[in-house]
């Protein structure tokens, strides 16, 4: 079989083929432990909790899990922003076999108790601060055990007195026959000695994360350890940079694959620090980057437009960076232009990298490449990952330059949905070649170098008069017009065309919204936008809405 791989040309010094770790995702941490045990594997407001005390952790929460009656398959709700409960939780349970399920824990009490069905959890963990909420969630689905963390259970010793007064003192109590305190949990492991480390197939579900839900119903996608174990390597290896005994500001967060599979798995498995941030603001984000001087950020979209649109970092010299990443939606070609001369202006050596990816492949699949890029290109496919672009709903692929569905294949996509066999099928499909490929439900297009240039969710496309529009187009033009700081588009129902077009805009500072300004931006917009794809109105307003992880909410939008 000939395998169409034209991306190779652009490939550089980084090999298209890896080996990948036949272990779990704990054990492959643990040996990583061994061999960096005196090097910080992560920080959290300052205080430094080297390889050695992680992997202790990790066993000791492995036992607290057992002891408590977790066992192999079983699915735990994992419900922690970024504190270091979270990442003990991950490969603790994964050392006895079970399944992190990771959720985000500002999550409302219906979408927590969906979750817990769909996934069938019957244990959770949260934090102090959420616990009235699962009191919530109890009274529609019973747990067997919620295991309440404290941050001030991590913080240093000088600073965890205060926060306990200050903060923890206004939380109800964790009284009930159903939630113990996270210190109460660990002397529950204190008499197991063994029988509680699994033997594994790396192949087996070890991580449940949920599809954003943005166009569909919220699904549970099964992620395996060699999942999670490839991303690693194919991360290490396309960043075409030493992560070993470096540091990365993980904002991103735990329940998300961006987060998760990169700013911590990645980080661990190659022997760095990763700086945790529970919870983001731009002033805080940049004082973190002045104290931390981190090598690699990574984020959304919306997270460099506020760092580019601030003064926090005015004068930093910003030359400790070796790779800033982009993920998560859209990076537009102005923020682009306007992040790269960010980073120019502070002395970074480097621009910014956008990648693509989805849940279902764990996160990233495809990366701008060290060497080279192309203007509105996503990039090139992760190393043993195969993209093509196939007519939508169908599995025939188009030539160069058609655009159509993404579809890829490789050694990080998912095990499938729970509960979903239609979506299965749909989704994963055996193509002519005999492999699975994933049908991302993206459009797109490949050039005759292999670039991948993402358009946006076919479920996105707005139809007006016959005509395909795609709001992503138009909101890269939007986002060109000087006062013009994001947008976002959407169609509207209408009973003659279908839809029509209307677009949000957010003003830059020290500009106002009027008749005048709103024209001027309609005019711009004429110069590059078809008739027919027009805006039929543009509305002014202070701030998009946002998903949970920091995207556009265009669903919200009316």
């Amino acid at each position: 079989m000939t395998e169409n791989i034209p991306w190779l040309e652009s490939y550089g010094e980084v090999p298209f083929h890896l080996e990948y770790s036949a272990k779990s995702m704990c054990d492959t941490v643990l040996d990583t432990a061994a061999e960096n045990a005196d090097f910080p594997a992560l920080t959290f407001f300052g205080r430094k909790i080297k390889f050695a005390e992680l992997a202790a952790n990790i066993d000791r929460t492995a036992r607290s899990f057992y002891s408590i009656g977790v066992r192999k398959g079983m699915r735990v709700m994992v419900c922690l922003p970024n504190v270091p409960q979270a990442i003990y939780c991950l490969y603790a349970l994964n050392r006895i076999g079970a399944v992190a399920t990771m959720v985000h824990p500002l999550s409302a009490v219906g979408e927590i108790v969906y979750d817990m069905r769909e996934a069938h959890c019957n244990f959770a963990i949260t934090l102090d601060q959420f616990y009235p909420k699962f009191l919530e969630v109890m009274k529609e689905r019973a747990l067997r055990k919620l295991i309440v963390a404290h941050v001030s259970d991590e913080l240093p010793a000088f600073t965890a007195p205060f926060f306990r007064f200050f903060s923890e003192s206004k939380y109800p109590r964790v009284d009930g026959a159903f939630a113990i305190n996270w210190k109460t949990f660990l002397k529950e492991g204190r008499h197991v000695r063994d029988g509680y480390v699994a033997r594994k197939n790396p192949r087996e579900e070890a991580v449940v994360l949920f599809s954003g839900g943005t166009t569909g119903v919220t699904k549970g996608i099964k992620l395996s350890d060699y999942n999670f174990n490839a991303l690693a390597a194919q991360t290490i290896a396309m960043s075409h940079e030493t992560i070993n005994h470096s540091k990365m500001l993980a904002a991103m967060p735990v329940f998300h694959g961006f987060g998760l599979g990169v700013c911590i798995h990645t980080m661990m498995v190659a022997g760095g620090t990763a700086i945790l941030v529970p919870r983001f603001n731009v002033k805080s984000y940049a004082m973190l980057i002045k104290k931390h001087r981190p090598n690699f950020i990574a984020g959304v979209p919306s997270l460099f437009e506020a760092i580019a649109r601030n003064t926090y970092l005015d004068g930093v010299n910003l030359s400790c960076l070796k790779g800033v990443f982009s993920g998560g939606d859209s990076l537009s070609i102005e923020l682009k232009k306007k992040f790269d001369a960010f980073l120019a202006e502070h002395k970074a050596g480097i621009r910014i990298r956008e990648g693509y990816g989805t849940t279902e492949c764990v996160t990233a699949s495809c990366l701008t490449p060290y060497n080279k890029e192309k203007e509105g290109s996503i990039g090139l496919p992760y190393p043993d990952t195969y993209f093509k672009i196939c007519g939508v709903g169908t599995n025939d692929e188009l030539p160069y330059g058609r655009e159509g569905e993404i579809c890829l294949c490789g050694p990080t996509v998912m095990l499938g949905y729970i509960g979903h066999e239609k979506e299965n099928a749909e989704t994963l499909r055996v193509h002519e070649d005999g492999r699975v490929w994933l049908h991302t439900g993206d459009l797109g297009i490949m050039d005759d170098e292999g670039f991948i240039y993402f358009r946006q969710r076919i479920k996105r496309m707005i139809i007006t008069n016959g005509y395909n529009v795609y709001p992503s187009q138009i909101e890269n033009v939007l986002d060109a017009h000087e006062a013009v700081r994001m947008s976002c588009v959407i169609g509207v129902p209408d009973p003659r065309k279908m839809h029509k077009v209307k677009a949000f805009v957010v003003l830059n500072e020290g500009w106002k919204d009027s008749p005048q300004l709103r024209e001027s931006i309609m005019e711009h917009c004429r110069r590059s936008v078809a008739k027919y794809a027009m805006p039929y109105m543009i509305e002014v307003c202070d701030d998009l809405p946002k998903t949970l992880v920091g995207k556009v909410a265009y669903t919200r939008l009316s």
